[in-house]
């Protein structure tokens, strides 16, 4: 049994992104210390952690002074170098665990994780050449998707293959990387399921949210998700099971895709996830206290949903539209503390409430 944390305790994070920075704040509602490392100096999660390490994922002393001073290590993002986690733990506990981030971090091993369970996804083939390539989309055929099988987000290590003639082109985007190939699936919509496991295997899981993306960016999450009752269940299904065959310790968010066959996973993020962030407003507990819990060894919380919400990112530019948000009823506001906006740059989020019907 893992013995809880104390209040006054300290959550390592890897990462200082707005995750982070959503992680620290409810930590401190808890009254537990978040200790942030992240390479890049005056991250967004530094405004708010109670101490942060700014060194590079190869700093070992760095690495080992940051464990001295926590008492469990958690993550904000998936792609951290498998050295500094081989460090980290033997010096503290990591949770999720390494299993869990060497499936996500590689979308052959995510792919074949998830078939193994029995769990439905795109048709897919690795591709690590022109002929394999070839061989790929003889098997799949077009439309499909080229993606590296590590590092991409946010639509970033990908390439659309319409027609044959497009293959060369997405293989030299892929820069020698390996690549897996994805058939275009027929969906009606995309849904995501955020949910956590506990130390003691306790699950619980957040109403899934209906999601928008634009440019493989998520633009909007709609609560609740336009499903039936069955697919419902079967949504917070497919991610208990999930999290139980990892054994996992946090919170999870699965992407579905609603096909006229049933659910499909498109992927699973082994953090908190930017689709959950309408439980900031719709629950009494959000996906950010849920995780603090789950990794400090306390009980997980209610997740129940008493509102509607409409989750919208603000990307870019849109962050000059906060002044006219600031005046609209209804509307919390979260922004992330990053300096200049930029094409493709989260710079926060605003979550629209309505009470639930």
């Amino acid at each position: 049994m893992t013995e809880p944390l104390a209040p006054g305790a300290v959550i390592g994070i890897l990462g200082g992104g707005q995750l982070g920075r959503m992680l620290a704040v409810a930590a401190s509602r808890l009254g537990l210390r978040v200790h942030v490392f992240e390479p890049a100096p005056n991250p967004p999660a530094g405004d708010v952690a109670h101490q942060v390490t700014t060194a590079g994922y190869d700093d070992e002393a760095a690495l080992r002074a940051f464990a001295a001073g926590v008492d469990v290590v958690t993550f904000e993002f998936e792609n951290i170098p498998t050295a500094a986690l081989d460090l980290l733990e033997t010096l503290r506990p990591i949770r999720p665990n390494r299993r869990a981030l060497a499936v996500s971090q590689d979308r052959i091993a995510e792919k074949s994780f998830l078939n193994g369970l029995g769990l439905a996804t795109a048709p897919w083939a690795a591709v690590d050449d022109a002929a394999g390539l070839e061989a790929a989309l003889a098997t799949i055929g077009c439309p499909a998707i080229l993606k590296t099988t590590r590092l991409g987000y946010d639509g970033k290590g990908q390439a659309r293959i319409m027609a044959p003639a497009d293959a060369p082109g997405a293989l030299a985007a892929m820069q020698g990387q390996p690549a897996v190939l994805e058939g275009f699936v027929a969906f009606g919509a995309e849904v995501s399921v955020i949910a956590a496991r506990g130390a003691d295997g306790q699950v619980a899981a957040f109403d899934p949210g209906e999601n928008v993306h634009e440019g493989g960016i998520l633009r909007t999450t709609t609560v609740p998700a336009r499903l039936s009752p069955g697919l419902r269940t079967d949504a917070v299904l497919i991610a208990a099971r999930i999290l139980n065959a990892l054994d996992y310790v946090g919170v999870l968010g699965v992407e579905l895709f609603v096909t006229p066959q049933g659910l499909l996973v498109n992927e699973i993020a082994p953090r908190v996830h930017n689709s959950g962030h309408w439980t900031q407003q719709g629950c009494a507990v959000d996906q950010f206290e849920q995780h603090v819990r789950a990794v400090a060894g306390w009980p997980l919380g209610d997740g129940s949903r008493y509102a509607d919400v409409v989750m919208e990112n603000l990307i870019g530019d849109d962050v000059d539209r906060v002044p006219l948000l600031l005046r609209e009823s209804g509307v919390a506001i979260h922004l992330y503390g990053k300096g200049a906006p930029r094409p493709g740059r989260k710079m926060g989020h605003v979550n629209r409430v309505k009470p639930r019907v």
